[in-house]
């Protein structure tokens, strides 16, 4: 954080702070290239091979990718200058996805994209990471709500419009095009990172660093101890595995669903997508009120349970506006889910754990992700669309009835007493 106090600065809109709104903007600007990356990378894959198996695959790999990074992004965003490693992650990340369409130029390279994402997923763990310690010093700690507010109104903004202008491009220029445009924009968010200034908190230095003799392993040892030692933590931590193994590659299977069952052109994809993504705004602004009417429980299992009739209907919708309507309750109540059990995590999660509480929680129940991503995109292309999306449906309904049955049921488990 920053400790000098700027007069009036309580009053004054974050946007109109040279660093908030130079890192505000590029990370608008990434985030909208994220999204082009989001659907165009499946169609290229479906572009070269038809394979939804190999969708899936390499979506398993590259999660893999991610997940292992994960395990030391912690270490090494409090070791490094964290101003430096966002810059050099944006640019590593410009360079390996910019590869993409000059190879393509020469013909399909399926091999270059099992070496791409997996670096690309991989070091967008450690800037994610990063990203979540460097918005503390861009702003005041009475105004962190309010600046993450901001920052994830744009990114849900840029996830609808993104698709939609993705699906054009991939449409009229091709899928590697849009690609490149993701590229640029890594670019252009490290640019924007190089002009803003962090306080020494969040900049990080080897003065932070932890002890030389602890590792990167007992590092992720103590978040994974907290997580068992608190009920509630422990039971999301295994349940939410089964739900990321069992949608992990969901993604793909839309996409596979409506090019090759309904025979929609690329275009119509990005449209769908985007718009289904108003979902998750919907979910974003809803989550807050359910939670504090309806309690934790009943909205996090609520929303789980819902989640699972949507993907059996979306299986068996045969129009276009009907697998949008349910791809949009789908990522909505996935909001309200995900909102809920980050919040309830950083309530009960000591100041001084919660970056390796939060590193256990993503390594570990996103452990089964990469191959249920693998097993959904085989399933989907031996047996159909609509016999996988029914089986994942179901597995959600049970999941949220198992739920009833545990401490996750809990109203306030944020009042209950602390895990040690």
């Amino acid at each position: 954080m920053r400790t000098k106090d700027r007069g009036g600065e309580s009053a004054r809109p974050l946007w109109r702070d040279r660093d908030f709104g130079t890192f505000w903007a590029a990370q608008t600007l990434s985030v909208a290239g994220d999204s082009f990356a989001y659907i165009a990378v499946p169609l290229l894959v479906l572009h070269a091979t038809g394979s939804v198996a190999q969708m899936g695959l390499l979506t398993g790999v590259s999660g893999a990718a991610a997940i292992g990074a994960g395990t030391f992004a912690g270490i090494l965003v409090d070791r490094l200058d964290r101003r430096t490693l966002l810059i050099c992650c944006d640019l590593a990340r410009m360079v390996v996805y910019g590869l993409v369409p000059l190879a393509w130029a020469f013909g399909p390279q399926i091999w270059l994209l099992y070496v791409v994402l997996p670096i690309g997923e991989a070091v967008g763990m450690v800037f994610q990471v990063g990203y979540v310690t460097v918005v503390r010093g861009l702003v005041r700690d009475d105004r962190v709500t309010e600046g993450n507010g901001l920052l994830y109104a744009t990114a849900a903004a840029a996830g609808v419009l993104g698709p939609l202008l993705a699906g054009v491009v991939a449409g009229r220029f091709g899928p590697t095009a849009a690609i490149g445009i993701d590229a640029a924009t890594f670019g252009g968010s490290a640019l924007g990172i190089a002009f803003i200034r962090l306080g020494r908190q969040a900049a990080g230095s080897a003065d932070a660093a932890p002890p030389p003799h602890q590792g990167a392993w007992q590092e992720l040892l103590a978040g994974a101890r907290f997580l068992w030692g608190h009920p509630v933590l422990r039971t999301l931590t295994v349940l939410l595995s089964f739900v990321i193994f069992l949608t992990f590659g969901l993604t793909n299977v839309i996409v596979y669903h409506l090019k090759h069952d309904l025979g929609q052109p690329d275009a119509t994809i990005g449209t769908v997508l985007g718009v289904a993504a108003l979902g998750a705004i919907a979910g974003a602004i809803l989550a807050a009120p359910l939670r504090r009417t309806t309690g934790f429980g009943r909205s996090w299992i609520g929303a789980h349970g819902l989640c699972g009739l949507a993907v059996a209907g979306f299986g068996a919708s045969g129009g276009v506006w009907s697998a949008t309507a349910l791809a949009a309750v789908y990522l909505g109540c996935v909001s309200v889910a995900g909102i809920c059990s980050m919040s309830l995590r950083q309530q009960v999660t000591p100041g001084h754990l919660l970056g390796r509480v939060t590193s256990a929680f993503w390594t570990i129940h996103f452990s089964l992700g990469p191959v249920g991503a693998a097993v959904l995109g085989w399933a989907a292309g031996r047996y159909g669309v609509t016999m996988v999306c029914l089986i994942v449906g179901a597995g959600c309904l049970l999941i949220a009835v198992i739920a009833l049955f545990t401490p996750a049921h809990q109203a306030n488990p944020e009042r209950s007493a602390a895990a040690p």
